[in-house]
């Protein structure tokens, strides 16, 4: 599997607005050296927030764990999910991994990107260039860790639970070992 690095762009640089092929990073540690987090997993929890944001009007998590066996991601909320909201999303979320969407990035100076998306997790050190990773048409955001190049390369997607408390919905999730959506 191929992964997108972190890209962690230079203040001054002259990547102002590039688009590049499949080089993605984790929406949570944007401007931030953090520990290596697995790409598939990663690639999952975007596909995840951005299902959530449609289906519910959640916002982008507030703090997200993201293991290899194990991950969870915190919304602010008003309630647990049913059964079978639960079942809708974890359904949503597989349906866009099959589609095989391309996972890119693009550089955009801060000026350009405040004005498209929420930066409020960016980090003080932040640089002036701030890297956008796009997974196809389905969900764009801030983010400096490493993505895999098609959706199809994450596998299949299981939420293993959901709890509410204090304003918070909380999602665990794995990904079966194999990427191969036909299992």
């Amino acid at each position: 599997m191929n992964t997108l690095p972190n890209n962690d762009a230079t203040e001054g640089s002259d990547l102002s607005k590039e688009a590049r092929a499949p080089d993605t990073a984790s929406r949570e540690e944007v401007g931030a050296v953090k520990k290596e987090v697995d790409p598939r997993m990663h690639s999952a929890e975007h596909i995840l927030t951005a299902t959530l944001m449609v289906m519910f009007g959640c916002a982008r998590p507030f703090t997200t764990h993201l293991e290899k066996k194990k991950s969870k991601a915190d919304y602010r909320y008003t309630r647990d999910l049913t059964t079978e909201e639960t079942k809708q999303v974890e359904a949503r979320v597989n349906e866009v991994i099959a589609r095989n969407l391309s996972v890119w990035e693009e550089f955009l100076l801060r000026h350009q990107a405040e004005q498209l998306y929420d930066l409020a997790r960016l980090p003080e050190s932040a640089s002036e260039t701030i890297r956008i990773v796009h997974i196809g048409d389905y969900d764009a955001c801030p983010c400096s860790g490493k993505h895999v190049y098609k959706t199809t390369e994450i596998g299949r997607f299981r939420i293993v639970s959901t709890t509410y408390e204090s304003g918070a919905l909380r999602v665990r999730f794995k990904l079966d070992a194999s990427p191969d959506m036909s299992q």
